[in-house]
């Protein structure tokens, strides 16, 4: 992936410190992030140069790195620096900053994240069938894992119905409604 800092903006930082409540200008390219990630092995940019690119303002740079999709948010890289950016949080805000601007590179995994959170939403929990059902129907694999359901059923790893929903489904669903709103009102904004 290359870059030119002819298209950098200063702005993009301040907006991702400010969204993630990290000092990304204390970041001096140790590595540590980037050494210890267990993900890294997948990633087309490493995690210490997605923290260079956005010091640099490279938006475009930064938020079409496939490396955001494949991050397990395990917060290794946050606990490995020496300067407690919590790494992880920038790495997440930069998954909602890609949403918004419709930038996603991975949509498989964006597909995933949005049908778990639609039982999550629903149900006030996982449901694991059901998140699979709709990613299959989003991303349009509909066999996608079909040859594991009948193992997973009969060693009890999958339930065929939802798990007793918790009563507190009704909290959970105002906290996906004041979200929305809140995502509306930055749209109209």
């Amino acid at each position: 992936m290359s870059f030119s800092l002819d298209k950098s903006d200063p702005n993009f930082t301040k907006q991702v410190a400010a969204r993630s409540g990290q000092n990304i200008a204390s970041c001096y390219q140790c590595g540590n992030c980037a050494a210890g990630c267990p993900a890294g092995f997948a990633y087309d940019i490493q995690v210490n140069q997605i923290m260079r690119g956005l010091q640099l303002g490279l938006k475009d740079y930064v938020l079409q790195a496939r490396s955001l999709w494949f991050c397990l948010s395990c917060s290794t890289c946050s606990l490995r620096c020496p300067n407690n950016i919590d790494v992880a949080q920038i790495m997440e805000t930069l998954r909602h900053m890609a949403r918004d601007e419709h930038k996603v590179s991975v949509s498989a995994v964006d597909k995933f994240f949005k049908s778990f959170l639609t039982t999550v939403r629903f149900l006030g929990r996982s449901y694991e069938i059901g998140t699979m059902v709709l990613f299959m129907l989003r991303s349009g694999h509909l066999t996608t894992d079909v040859d594991l359901a009948p193992q997973a059923l009969l060693k009890q790893k999958l339930s065929i119905l939802p798990h007793k929903t918790p009563p507190n489904v009704k909290a959970t669903a105002r906290i996906f409604e004041r979200f929305l709103k809140g995502k509306h009102k930055q749209v109209n904004n």
